[in-house]
């Protein structure tokens, strides 16, 4: 079996009869890391997606960043305060700090970072996440001043996203959009890119003006590999040591024949499917709540996934919610009686044997989404129900969810931090095309707006936990349960420690010793 996987290994790292590269193998100082995709871009203002943010914030540090366990820690500031009403943060930088190329890093650049972001220029489409900030004043050359418009205790968090980090706006002047491609690119980070073969790899080397621990590994290459099971069988042959997933199908089988490989832990995130509540059938809560009785969430979570996921009521993660999600009152009645109630809502609703309720559910390619929608569609047959399956590539899956081309649809949300907003506001009129159901409730907006504006923990939490109930009851959604993070770790690396944000810097990660 092991000759077979050292082939599998030679045949994907050869092209066109040539060797093996042995510069993009695993190494005493270099860590193979592989990504669900390509990197987007190497402007961290341009990218929103997981692969590259992951790369990014390999070379990029702002006034905090993460730490091994996806919290937030001092960055290029070494201590902050923040004032009674927390509208007001104080970052003082640590001294002598430089970019990759020398060039000093000071206070002055941070206002000037946050202009770029919102300028329209740049189209940075994580803008928004920052729309909390009113400004950044630079009070000397050492002490950054951060005014809020809303109270936000996890400010700490939003400020390590590679968008609000040093970026190189000196290079940005001289070179203009050329700048990503310096090898190596100018950056403030514990790494700077020096090649990047598109479709291939990208290495990441040390910086040498890097302010913190020099013993950090010398090299990380960044793989993409968009078939997790092609990438399941790289880091069995030796040629890789982290992959970002692998099958579900696999899970079991992992943990028998190469137990310690797979790492599943609970993640910031929720999968759902979204009803179109803007027109008939779904336009109606009644509706929404009968099919959302009639599933059997225990059941898709130990069975269709078999991986550890939790079932979900609701869209808020246990961790957001005080520990513990929320539930309906129905969610505890067995199946036959929440069957007889789902049946009576929609004999209510005008749907019998006669007139049942037709819809298509529309899911975006893969196996997961497939399985979970042949399940909901068996799930709802005792019912007066009648469905169709249609599944497309995921560009127009979400496209055809932003312009309310569905009845219902596969979604869902992983945090970009790990605050009750983040999940709540997508859910809101303000968030335009990004609230697919179309969900409108005042009073819903009200509760997620006050719990915002509120600096008291105890207040917000309540608030926010109060608005998850509510839209668990108008049900614009349909939850099914919260996601697992699928990794696969080697052996020989040391320094990776699961937790709820899957947050797993370079820097933290280390070859171990024989």
């Amino acid at each position: 079996m092991r000759l077979i996987f050292l082939f599998s290994l030679l045949l994907v790292l050869t092209g066109c009869g040539g060797a093996a590269d042995e510069t993009v193998l695993p190494g005493p100082d270099q860590i193979v890391r592989l990504s669900d995709s390509e990197i987007k871009g190497l402007d961290p203002q341009g990218v929103s997606d997981l692969s590259s943010l992951r790369v990014l914030a390999d070379q990029y540090e702002g006034l905090t960043r993460l730490d091994a366990r996806g919290e937030a820690e001092p960055g290029l500031a070494k201590k902050w305060t923040v004032s009674a009403d927390g509208l007001r943060w104080i970052f003082e930088l640590r001294p002598d700090l430089e970019f990759s190329d020398a060039t000093p890093i000071n206070a002055h650049l941070f206002p000037d970072v946050l202009a770029r972001l919102r300028a329209e220029e740049t189209a940075a489409p994580t803008r928004t996440l920052f729309d909390n900030i009113s400004t950044i004043v630079a009070l000397d050359a050492q002490m950054v001043e951060i005014r809020l418009k809303s109270p936000s205790p996890a400010l700490p968090v939003l400020l390590a996203h590679p968008a609000l980090s040093a970026i190189p706006l000196h290079r940005i002047r001289e070179a203009g959009n050329r700048w990503t491609a310096d090898r190596p690119v100018v950056t403030s980070g514990p790494y700077r890119l020096t090649h990047w073969l598109l479709n291939n790899h990208a290495r990441l080397e040390r910086n040498p003006n890097w302010h913190d621990d020099t013993k950090i590994t010398g090299n990380i290459i960044w793989k993409p590999m968009d078939d997790s099971l092609a990438g399941m069988r790289l880091i069995l042959a030796g040629g890789a040591d982290i992959a970002s997933d692998y099958p579900v199908s696999r899970h079991q089988w992992l943990e028998d024949n190469h137990p310690g490989l797979a790492h599943s832990t609970p993640y910031l995130g929720s999968y759902y499917f979204v009803f179109n509540t803007r027109k008939p059938p779904f336009d109606d809560a009644r509706v929404r709540t009968a099919l959302s009785m009639a599933i059997e969430r225990q059941w898709i979570a130990d069975k269709v996934m078999a991986i550890g996921n939790s079932p979900s009521w609701s869209v808020l993660p246990p961790g957001l919610n005080g520990g513990s999600a929320y539930r309906p009152v129905w969610a505890t009645w067995p199946r036959e009686r929440r069957l007889r109630e789902a049946e009576g809502i929609l004999r209510e609703a005008g749907y019998d044997a006669d007139n049942p309720l037709t819809f298509e559910i529309r899911f975006n390619s893969s196996a997961e989404h497939r399985r979970v929608s042949v399940a909901l569609a068996a799930m709802w047959q005792p019912l007066p129900v009648r469905t169709t399956l249609f599944n497309s590539e995921a560009a127009l899956h979400f496209s055809a969810l932003r312009q309310h081309d569905f009845a219902l649809a596969r979604s869902g949300w992983i945090a970009d931090i790990p605050v009750p907003e983040n999940f709540l506001m997508v859910h809101q009129p303000a968030n335009g095309p990004g609230n697919y159901s179309g969900y409108s409730n005042p009073a819903y907006d009200r509760l997620v707006n006050d719990a915002r504006q509120s600096a008291d923990a105890g207040k917000r939490a309540a608030l926010f936990a109060q608005a998850n109930q509510l839209l668990t009851r108008d049900m614009p959604i349909l939850p099914l349960y919260f996601y697992v993070t699928r990794s696969l770790v080697a052996s020989r690396i040391d320094g990776w420690d699961d937790n709820i944000s899957n947050v797993h810097p370079s820097r933290t990660l280390r070859i171990r010793t024989p």
